[in-house]
């Protein structure tokens, strides 16, 4: 029994040295360099958080995607797109060599937070999509094709890669040896009750059809229409426009475009103003009491911690455009926002379970140790375990904006164009002589100026 409580306290000794709580701190103070827009501290933190091994490791990816939004707002592209690279280097590692046993055994016996962060279906679309806007950017129009046909490619393949997540909470739940306790904790109606307390949130909100990125699927429209693929650009504007059917400005793109390809009419030379708008959301911790369906009530500490998704500010409502005669406001094209949300809904299922597995293997390690030691110190320390071991998963990548919108206008013969709203000083911006331009706003918050990008075609 002594060898026994060595191990336990070895156990909470090792979860504190190893900083199983330590994701939500590092990520909170890489926010506040990335809110405060010091972008120099927000990358030098992030790249002293990664590994820099061969093989990617615990938070390598989260970091590396960081990078890449930092790099990109900064008009690095090369360097943005290599960072993504290295982010897709990384999932595809995740995808075909992560070790599901060893990581449920560590989940289990830790917490979530021992598993490395491989991304979520999210991610890649927005990796796939930004490395495509890289491109664009620096007129490497073939490799922006391929990277919009990943991204849409990764959307297509979401309700597969949903469908093996199910399955696998299904396998962990029957591979446990206290499963017949975990179902029926998951199917207690007080914890669905105070679940619903909690997080109101979680049950109330419209998802998106099929896991689908609106942003992406526009995007990938919008660079159709410019390359003059109509065929393709009108199937994907046409799902855009029924993800946003209140959307007038898509439904214009989408009529010219069924125009050009029906009747061969030109396009007219058009402006857009992408507008990347505040900040996506954020993951807390909570903690609750939950009946677990253990062995007895006669244990120290029995809890589970969650994730919950905080959302921030929006840096303006919308931006307003301008020309010698013509005005126009921006529409929402995508809400990040409800895009994670509608990720973290279909997990949250295997996130409970995998808490609720954890902490009853926990608790039943618990009542042995009451059950069989001369002496409570050994259940005393378990319950010191369970308690510094159970912490919620809350790393998410933080860089993306909390919506994006979009507005279009005919390109002025003088190629000035005014971009303004409540609380933004005007800014003049100069389009020159071109088919097609893209103006692309990134604002964080209205207490720094946002950084404008402009392509033109």
């Amino acid at each position: 029994m002594r060898k026994l409580l060595r191990w336990v306290l070895a156990l909470s000794i090792i979860s504190i040295l190893s900083g199983c709580n330590a994701p939500k701190s590092h990520l909170s103070k890489f926010n506040q360099f990335f809110e405060a827009a010091d972008f120099e501290k927000a990358r030098n933190f992030a790249q002293k958080k990664t590994s820099q091994k061969d093989t990617p490791r615990g938070e390598d990816l989260l970091w590396s995607l960081q990078i890449g939004s930092i790099d990109r707002i900064e008009g690095n592209y090369t360097q943005s797109t290599e960072m993504f690279d290295v982010c897709e280097d990384m999932m595809t590692h995740f995808d075909s060599e992560n070790s599901g046993i060893g990581h449920a055994v560590g989940a289990v016996a830790v917490n979530e937070n021992i598993v490395p962060y491989t991304g979520q279906v999210y991610d890649g679309v927005m990796v796939n999509t930004y490395k495509a806007m890289n491109f664009m950017s620096t007129g490497q129009y073939d490799l922006a094709r391929v990277e919009f046909n990943r991204a849409l490619d990764r959307q297509r393949r979401a309700k597969e890669t949903f469908s093996k997540e199910i399955q696998k909470q299904k396998d962990e739940i029957s591979a446990d040896e206290n499963s017949e306790n975990v179902q029926k904790s998951l199917d207690n109606s007080e914890m669905q009750k105070r679940l619903e307390e909690v997080y109101p949130s979680l049950y109330n909100f419209s998802a998106y059809p099929d896991f689908v990125n609106p942003f992406a699927t526009y995007m990938a429209g919008l660079f159709f229409l410019i390359e003059g693929d109509y065929s393709k650009s009108i199937d994907l504007l046409k799902e855009s426009a029924g993800m946003m059917p209140e959307n007038t400005m898509i439904l214009q793109d989408l009529d010219v475009v069924e125009r050009a390809l029906s009747e061969g009419e030109a396009i007219e030379s058009t402006v857009w103003v992408i507008f990347e708008n505040g900040l996506g959301p954020v993951k807390e911790e909570f903690r609750i009491d939950l009946p677990l369906f253990i062995f007895t009530d006669n244990v120290r500490y029995v809890g589970i911690a969650l994730p919950k998704l905080m959302f921030r500010q929006a840096a303006l409502p919308y931006l307003e455009l301008k020309t010698d005669s013509t005005t126009s406001k921006t529409q929402l094209v995508a809400d990040m926002d409800r895009v994670v949300q509608t990720e973290f809904e279909k997990d949250f299922k295997g996130i409970l379970t995998r808490a609720i597995i954890s902490t009853t293997a926990k608790a039943a390690a618990q009542y042995a140790l009451e059950n069989n030691s001369n002496s409570s110190w050994a259940a005393v320390a378990m319950a010191v375990y369970n308690f510094v071991s159970t912490a919620a998963d809350v790393r998410i990548w933080t860089a993306l904006p909390k919506d994006i919108q979009a507005a279009r206008l005919v390109i002025p013969e003088n190629g000035d164009l005014t971009l303004y709203g409540p609380t933004l000083t005007p800014i003049q911006v100069k389009i020159g002589n071109c088919n097609y331009a893209i103006v692309y706003v990134r604002m964080i918050s209205t207490a720094h100026q946002p950084s404008i990008e402009i392509m033109t075609f």
